[in-house]
């Protein structure tokens, strides 16, 4: 899509983007049905990062939500806070990694337009 096309904007980039930070922590708490203290523990357990508004206030992606709502999930399972949020980074990078692996192995697929390698 042009770059100047009516229907890109930054707004609807924004929309898009996962990383942006576009929630409150007061909404992001509400989404997720937890109390803000909740988002604070997994900020200082290094499990988010949130941007910040030029107040200062905490601001949440969607991304960060999905990573907030799995670390609920294992925490009302039982699972302690810092185990918790070493399993959903484990996690993530194993996501990452077979994301990965999927690109390398389309982009060096063998072409089958050549002839064949002899038998061996």
């Amino acid at each position: 899509m042009p770059e100047d096309s009516p229907d890109r904007s930054p707004a609807g980039d924004k929309l898009d983007d996962e990383d942006y930070p576009a929630y409150s922590m007061g909404r992001a708490a509400e989404i997720l049905g937890v109390t803000q203290a909740f988002l604070r523990s997994l900020d200082a357990a290094k499990l988010l990062a949130p941007g910040r508004s030029e107040g200062g206030h905490r601001r949440y992606s969607r991304y960060q939500l999905r990573l907030a709502a799995r670390a609920r999930e294992l925490i009302d399972q039982g699972t302690a806070l810092e185990s918790a949020c070493r399993i959903i980074i484990l996690e993530d990078q194993l996501a990452e990694a077979h994301r990965i692996n999927a690109e390398l192995e389309r982009t060096h697929r063998p072409s089958t337009d050549g002839p064949s390698p002899a038998p061996g």
